[in-house]
């Protein structure tokens, strides 16, 4: 067998980055997608050095056109063996009453409808793979609500859903799925979050005191804990969803 081809969303940093990082390491070619940046750049360079055949491909989740082109630089792939659907966005963080139209409803495209129209176009890819493994980060707001994070909530709750029915119905196919709450990580999501204000997030001084705390886990050791999951998870796990805490 040669070697795996994973393609892993939101990979120019964070947890997305750490990841990409986890699977080079472990000989996998690595495509790193993201929206354009200095940063995937220079994850790219990172994970080249380690995986050499591994490539980038700039995408903005929350356009279909961008998907589109994207979907069009990644048909020189035959086959696919793993997804990581890490991309995500928390904004709008406001009350349902107060949120902006258009925020609301990029966050529900980036979070969920941006995942199956890009898993939707790599699927014969997918098929090709003698086991493709879907993992989809969820988060512990998949299963509660909080206030001022209603469409992140929503897109989350959605999301760990939407990778049930691909296990679901990818099964006769060769392909397995799985969610992962990876818990509370120091990322720049944890920043936007401790950056909203308080008649916006009410909950904001409590995010505040885990950074100041440290409470919050580093990205590596995250997907340290994730990897034997992401390239090994089984058609029995399928279609499970795992907590970090629990690994």
């Amino acid at each position: 067998m040669g070697k795996k081809t994973f393609l892993v969303t939101g990979a120019s940093k964070g947890i997305g980055r750490a990841i990409s990082r986890s699977l080079a390491n472990d000989d996998v070619r690595v495509v790193l997608l993201s929206r354009p940046s200095d940063e995937l750049d220079a994850a790219c360079a990172e994970i080249q050095a380690k995986s050499s055949s591994s490539f980038s491909i700039e995408c903005d989740l929350g356009s279909s056109e961008s998907i589109d082109a994207a979907l069009k630089s990644m048909e020189h792939l035959e086959i696919l063996d793993g997804i990581v659907h890490n991309a995500g966005t928390i904004t709008p963080i406001q009350p349902m009453s107060d949120a902006d139209d258009a925020s609301w409803e990029r966050n529900i495209y980036v979070n969920i409808t941006g995942v199956q129209r890009l898993t939707r176009g790599l699927y014969s890819k997918m098929k090709a793979s003698e086991h493709c493994r879907v993992t989809t980060i969820s988060s512990g707001a998949a299963l509660r609500p909080l206030h001022s994070w209603s469409a992140y909530c929503i897109s989350k709750a959605g999301l760990d859903m939407w990778s049930r029915c691909l296990a679901e119905e990818g099964a006769k196919d060769g392909i397995t799925s799985i969610a992962i709450a990876p818990g509370i990580v120091n990322t720049d999501m944890q920043l936007e979050i401790r950056s909203s204000s308080p008649e916006d997030f009410p909950l904001v001084e409590s995010f505040v005191g885990y950074h100041r705390d440290g409470d919050l886990t580093n990205p590596d050791d995250v997907a340290a804990k994730l990897h034997s999951l992401i390239v090994g998870h089984s058609f029995e796990q399928s279609g499970h969803r795992f907590d970090v805490r629990d690994l």
